[in-house]
């Protein structure tokens, strides 16, 4: 076997006040009269596997309850490789050693390897180490990663499900690449944008100083109506035959000449008034050029209107000025030309993604059609062995549910159907209410599976509730083939069951100075065919005759012994590296 419990101890937990327990390999049964305390069993490795655990357990007087225990491992580099991710102490010469204590006050505390740890470690090795079959326990096989993996053991499509994750990790490797230039270059989208930024500047055709001479014109143009009409009242009040200053002009020239010819000094007054009459006709003759030099021209007031917004368009988005327009545009034209290798780049990065992802999804496909035929086959196999076990028309599916995208199990997922009873829908097998049905699909599938399943150990509580007569003993010929090849615990109250197992325990509820302790004795001999004599419904000869008929051809194996002393001592590190020498 790949692994095994070789020792447990438990310390001051219910009614068990010091119990040390040595198992060997194969198949073990563990009964007792009902309320006798077996459950303290399987609560210990519950609790030794992180579940979490009430302060009630801890025995009367106690200031605390422990429990530990001895795993020895062939090959240690999986949960070797966990422990250093949790820094936690690796294993030595193949033993792994857990520890946990309940305190009856305060907080607990909890041991892989002397080394502390949190109670999600101790969970983690529990998936990998032990399979608890009972009501509302863990199991391994409720997970559908777990199914999935199964699946592919079973389907013999472990190499496609490696080239998949290769073919994956290549997906993601190209993945990494192409964004590492994204984030180096900023990306496709900054390269759109310098496009568009530069693209928007060279357009426009900006000038430096254009804005002023623009805002001049479009003030003249959008006023040039009002030019216009007053240029030409203005010459109209120089220029008017009645009442304008030309003619006051001209009649105060006759005036002045008259006055010059009496008088010799007045001539320097028509000389003034000679130079101001070419003033105010140059002035005239300027005006009227002026007002001839104006247009109305809707077109072009449009157009300079245009010319506007679109500088401040640009002012509001890259200036303020349009000198830092302009500037923009050329910083944004160098980045763009930096860039252009690295688009290159990009291009190539982006077809070895596709080429990558093409891959993986022709090696999703690969995978996904073995497992479809390997469904198929192990739904036919669990059926059969549903059938055995008493399930004359239960109902046993594998459904594989597409995921939206391929992920670390594949393109889809499997999820293990079961119905119960005919004309029933299957459901999933975590759904499943009574803890009998679950104990016996599990061992149908731990059966069928046996080939494929990685977890060594597997315990079983009471798999034989609603069973008796010839499906008792089909359930006990499944729990020794079972044994060939992992380590499996029973809690049975079945004599079949029992009487198939390898090595027995009995576990005795007694009374000792006033108080009621829980221990856990070997039976084997005559102790062992009283004890099956008592399951079959007491110690009469004809019982002892049956037991022995069950007995008939089971060998007990060596070494397996329980210790119940009050003052036996922990168990020490030197002591676990014998055991797991042994």
């Amino acid at each position: 076997m790949s692994a095994m419990l070789r020792s447990l101890r438990i310390r001051n937990l219910a009614l068990v006040e010091e119990l040390e327990w040595e198992l060997a390999a194969g198949f073990t049964a563990v009964t007792g009269e009902t309320g006798a305390g077996k459950s303290v069993i399987l609560g210990a490795l519950k609790f030794l596997l992180g579940e979490r655990a009430d302060r009630g357990v801890v025995r009367s007087g106690a200031t605390s309850a422990g429990i530990e225990a001895l795993f020895t491992l062939d090959e240690t580099s999986e949960i070797d490789a966990l422990l250093e991710e949790s820094g936690v102490d690796p294993c030595q010469d193949g033993g792994l050693i857990l520890k946990r204590t309940i305190a009856a006050e305060g907080a607990g505390r909890q041991f892989i390897n002397g080394s502390p740890c949190n109670l999600s470690v101790l969970k983690e090795l529990g998936t990998r180490l032990v399979d608890l079959h009972g009501p509302h326990d863990h199991q391994s096989l409720f997970s559908r990663r777990e199914q999935t993996l199964l699946l592919d053991r079973f389907s013999e499509a472990l190499p496609e499900r490696e080239a998949y994750l290769e073919c994956r990790s290549a997906m993601a490797s190209a993945r990494r690449s192409l964004e590492e230039l994204d984030s180096t270059s900023g990306g496709e989208d900054r390269i759109a944008q310098l496009r568009e930024e530069v693209a928007e500047i060279t357009s426009a055709g900006l000038s430096a100083g254009e804005e002023e001479d623009l805002n001049q014109r479009y003030k003249a143009a959008s006023n040039s109506r009002r030019l216009i009409e007053l240029s030409a009242t203005a010459v109209g009040r120089l220029d008017d035959e009645e009442l304008g200053a030309t003619k006051a002009l001209a009649e105060s020239g006759r005036l002045l000449r008259d006055l010059g010819r009496l008088d010799d000094r007045a001539s320097p007054y028509l000389e003034t008034l000679e130079r101001i009459t070419g003033d105010m006709d140059s002035l005239i003759s300027d005006l009227r050029d002026y007002a001839e030099t104006i247009e109305v021209d809707a077109g072009e007031l449009q157009q300079l209107e245009e010319r506007i917004n679109l500088l401040a368009t640009l002012r509001r988005k890259y200036g303020p000025t349009l000198a830092d327009v302009i500037a923009r545009g050329e910083e944004s034209g160098k980045q763009l030309e930096r860039l252009s290798g690295m688009t290159e780049l990009r291009a190539a990065a982006l077809k070895k993604l596709e080429e990558a992802s093409a891959n993986m999804h022709k090696a999703a496909t690969k995978l996904g059609a073995k497992r479809r035929d390997g469904a198929k086959a192990l739904s036919k196999r669990v059926v059969g062995e549903l059938t055995d076990l008493g399930f004359k028309q239960a109902g046993f599916e594998i459904r594989l549910d597409a995921q939206e995208e391929p992920g670390p199990d594949g393109a889809e997922m499997a999820e293990f159907l079961f119905a119960p009873n005919p004309g029933e829908p299957v459901q999933p097998l975590r759904s499943i209410a009574s803890s009998g049905e679950i104990s016996r699909v599990m061992l149908a599938l731990k059966t069928a599976l046996a080939d494929q399943d990685r977890i060594p150990l597997l315990v079983f509580d009471e798999i034989d509730a609603n069973v008796g007569g010839e499906i008792a003993t089909r359930v006990a010929s499944k729990m020794s083939e079972l044994g060939a090849g992992h380590q499996v615990l029973c809690i049975t109250h079945l004599p079949q069951v029992a009487a198939a197992a390898a090595a027995q325990f009995m576990v005795i509820k007694s009374v000792k100075d006033g108080r009621t302790e829980t221990t856990l004795s070997p039976v084997d001999g005559e102790e062992r065919i009283a004890e099956i004599a008592r399951m079959l419904g007491g110690v009469t000869d004809s019982a002892k005759a049956h037991a022995s008929t069950l007995l008939k051809g089971v060998t007990e194996p060596a070494g397996a012994s329980s210790k119940g002393s009050k003052g036996s001592k922990a168990l020490s590190d030197s002591k676990a590296s014998k055991g797991a020498r042994k």
